[in-house]
Order: structure tokens, then sequence, then C-alpha cells
């Protein structure tokens, strides 16, 4: 490129402001303040006076509003927490009393919203048990404690269980340790062993599918070699 070249500016030296003029923004002079940017002004963190304040503040409030009216914030309050996601009755029940809703007067709009269909126990479980397997790979063992711990009773989460037999836990436990395979390339296969049976074990399967869908899977990604695992490493009694 021919012609004269122009004295470098002042600023040249900054990169910053290189940069600004390079986008078309005229750079400041070294006399000049940058201008702002528009940054927001931080609000001061409060106390935890305050905070603590603010939350008894809040349960206050509940607290009157449930005195004025318990029955119409009892029926918000379930409506609320129904929308979008269904809940069991004891998940309700746990909700309710910690609003502070009168236990006769909780109880009195659960049976009618279980009446009505907008609670149902054994749907949840039947969707509970369907949904946890398939994209977590939850074992029969492991869906039975979460939905214990939700208050479904025992009957419900037997039906739902029975949704999913050996089959549907082999193919689910192989995708597990399939899956954890991908990050455990070059380990001892007796150390590989223990891990992906521990994985399982934590998904809620028995030691007895654990040990028979990790020897398949190790002895198929070595070309069915069946010495990967050793007789020492067979599953205990259950």
């Amino acid at each position: 490129m021919t012609g004269e070249s122009r004295p470098a500016p002042d600023w040249v030296g900054d990169v910053g402001l290189g940069v600004q003029a390079w986008v078309g923004e005229t750079p400041p002079t070294p006399d000049e303040p940058r201008r702002s940017r528009g940054t927001k002004k931080k609000r001061p963190r409060r106390t935890w006076e305050e905070r603590e304040a603010a939350r008894v503040a809040r349960q206050e409030a509940a607290a009157a509003e449930v005195e004025a009216d318990p029955e119409a914030v009892a029926r918000k309050i379930l409506l609320d927490t129904l929308t979008g996601q269904a809940r069991t009755r004891q998940e309700l029940a746990d909700k309710l009393a910690k609003r502070g809703v009168p236990d006769d007067l909780a109880a009195g709009l659960l049976d009618r919203f279980t009446e009505v269909g907008l609670i149902d126990d054994a749907a949840f479980a039947r969707q509970w048990v369907e949904s946890r397997h398939r994209s977590r790979g939850l074992a029969p063992m492991a869906l039975k404690q979460e939905l214990r711990r939700k208050g479904v009773a025992d009957d419900d989460v037997a039906e739902a269980l029975e949704q999913i037999d050996e089959t549907d836990q082999r193919e689910a436990a192989r995708a597990l340790v399939e899956r954890k395979m991908r990050t455990m390339r070059g380990l001892d296969p007796q150390v590989a062993t223990r891990r992906l049976a521990g994985l399982l074990a934590r998904k809620g399967y028995s030691s007895a599918i654990a040990f028979s869908v990790v020897r398949e899977a190790l002895s198929d990604a070595a070309g069915g070699d069946e010495g990967l695992v050793t007789d020492d490493m067979a599953p205990p009694d259950d």
C-alpha cells in the first residue's frame, strides 16, 4: 500500500483503545475519563439480621393469610404445587403443614383432590418408575426406596414395579456399564469390575445381576475373553 503514513495517535500503545478505534468508537484522550458502559449499580448486601427479619416478616404474612381464609389459601397451595408436575398425597400434606394449614382442613381437601383425580399415588408411582428407570437406569430396589420416601403405599409401589422385569433391568444395567466403560480404558480388569459393580449397586441392582452384566460387558469389550473376570470376583451372596 503506497502513500504517506499517518503519524501514530498518542493512544496507539493502549490495546484497548486501539480495539475501540478499530470498531469505529472514538477513543478518549488521556485526560478524558472512559465512558460508562451501562454498568448496573449493585445493591448493598443485606446483613444477616436484615435477611432474618425479612424471613420472619414473610412467615408472619403467610400465617396471617392462612388465618384469614385457610381454605382458600390451602386450595391455592395445592393447585400451585400440582401445576406442571404430579405430587403424592404425602408431599402435598407436608406442604400444607409447612404453611400452617390446620390438619383437619388439609385432610378434607386432600380427600377431595383425590376423589376428582388430581391426586393419584398409584398413577404417580407408575410414571415415576417408568421415567426414573429409563432416564437414570434405577433398579426396583432404588425405586422402591424413593417412592416410600414420598409416602406411596406399598401396594401401589409393588404394582408400579411390575413394569420392570429382569430383562429390562439387565438392559438398563448394561447401558450404564457401557457408558461408564468409556472413561475406564486401560484400567485393570479386576479394578474395573469392582468399580462397575459398585456403580450398579448404587443404582439398586442385586449383586447377581451386577456382576453378570459387568462380566459380559468386559468380555465383549475384550473380544470374548472370559478371563477378564476371575473366579475370586464372583458376586457375593445376597
